[in-house]
């Protein structure tokens, strides 16, 4: 069977809102396709497909939302890892 699947990520050294890049990524049979990627703010297509659907994305209300996810999901997560890191140490 074929797989298709997206990935969230935050990277990040320190818990600055500045300093944390989001990404969303679409895969599809280990291929990355497309990416969001909050330091550029919008769809980066990789392959054929992925650049159709970046730009049909970067001119719609999904970009829109793919920008607030960088405050909404990473910002979260990395008070709670940051927290939970320093009570471990």
């Amino acid at each position: 069977g074929f797989r298709h699947y997206t990935v969230n990520s935050c990277e990040f050294n320190s818990s600055k809102l500045n300093d944390i890049e989001y990404t969303h990524s679409y895969y599809y049979n280990k291929l990355e396709y497309v990416r969001f990627s909050s330091s550029v703010g919008k769809y980066v297509g990789y392959t054929e497909f992925g650049i159709k659907n970046a730009e049909k994305w970067n001119n719609g209300p999904e970009v829109i939302t793919r920008r607030g996810e960088k405050e909404r999901y990473c910002f979260h997560n990395v008070g709670i890892f940051t927290e939970s890191a320093l009570t471990k140490s």
